[in-house]
């Protein structure tokens, strides 16, 4: 890995001398077999070691890594035939929010998706996975397409929020999002969202109203970052470990809090050590939760839906 997280140092480490041993021995024909093979076994114990036991903030870190599979990347692994959709039929397109059609294991679907980008220059194209209202309203768009044609709904949220500046303010940034929720709780179709990396407050929840929510096991969902959170309560930013233990943001947590369905396992040391397994496992667990659905009409899927949610605020109120 070209970027090692501060707690991972130390596999790192191992993990070089590995390849250094690897390196010496095919450079002087010696066989060092045995030295390889103890020193990776004492990576792979101390990786396992590691990841049994990441904080909350450490889950973040792991969430935001740039090597750890993006929107796109689920899109192209998962989705055959895709056809991207742009524009709000208003405004403009937003590069933040990918939508379009496809097919998922042979099936017509509608996909969307928050892309953060990999590297500087898609960063800056998709302005960090967070969304302006003509994004919010794309989203909304293909939602409704696919209910007119009955297509399940499919989404990979990764954001660290909408967009907070003043032009998207001026655009219509709550009522934007707010509809795009509204979407999500109306379509007459199944809609599973997988939280792939960060879910981000409002900006997150605009493309996760669905009848499931998949959460990665080390992705993180949450009203405010821990960043943001720490600011508005102690004025520092450096408090942020203190405050991602207080939002309870993992996917443990949030699944003993009844607010996602399901829990997708990683590969070990996170999906940035292994994406094309981590994207299978997402592909499993799509499959199980939209299965079932497909049984289902729309009315049913509706008020369903609303009840979950509905339940959550009762449940959050007692």
């Amino acid at each position: 890995m070209s970027h090692v997280l501060e707690f991972e140092k130390p596999i790192a480490e191992l993990e070089g001398k590995v390849e250094e041993l690897r390196r010496a021995a095919y450079a002087g024909s010696i066989d060092l077999a045995e030295e390889v093979g103890k020193l990776q076994d004492k990576a792979q114990k101390l990786l396992a070691a590691t990841y049994a036991k990441l904080t909350p903030w450490q889950k973040a870190q792991v969430a935001r890594h740039p090597e750890r599979p993006k929107a796109l990347d689920y899109i192209a692994s998962l989705i055959d035939g895709f056809v991207p959709l742009a524009g709000d039929r208003a405004f403009g397109d937003d590069a933040a929010v990918i939508g379009g059609l496809g097919r998922f294991r042979g099936r017509a679907v509608a996909v969307l998706g928050t892309e953060k980008g990999r590297d500087t220059e898609t960063r800056v194209k998709h302005n960090f996975g967070m969304a302006k209202p003509e994004g919010y309203r794309k989203a909304r768009r293909i939602i409704e397409l696919a209910g007119r044609f009955g297509l399940p709904v499919l989404s990979f949220v990764d954001t660290s929020g909408a967009f907070p500046g003043i032009e998207a303010e001026a655009r219509g940034q709550a009522e934007a999002i707010a509809r795009s929720i509204e979407a999500g709780l109306e379509a007459p179709v199944p809609f599973i969202a997988t939280i792939i990396g960060e879910g981000g407050s409002g900006g997150a929840i605009a493309l996760a109203a669905a009848d499931r929510v998949l959460m990665l096991e080390h992705a993180i969902y949450s009203v405010i970052s821990p960043e943001g959170c720490a600011s508005i309560l102690w004025r520092d930013a450096a408090m942020a470990p203190t405050a991602a233990e207080a939002l309870k943001l993992t996917a443990e947590d949030l699944k003993k809090l009844g607010l996602i369905d399901t829990v997708v396992a990683e590969p070990l040391g996170g999906a940035h050590r292994s994406p094309a397994e981590a994207m299978l496992s997402v592909s499993r667990a799509i499959w199980a939760a939209l299965e079932p659905l497909l049984e289902q009409d729309g009315a049913t899927l509706r008020i369903r839906r609303r009840e979950k949610f509905l339940d959550m605020g009762r449940s959050g109120i007692a």
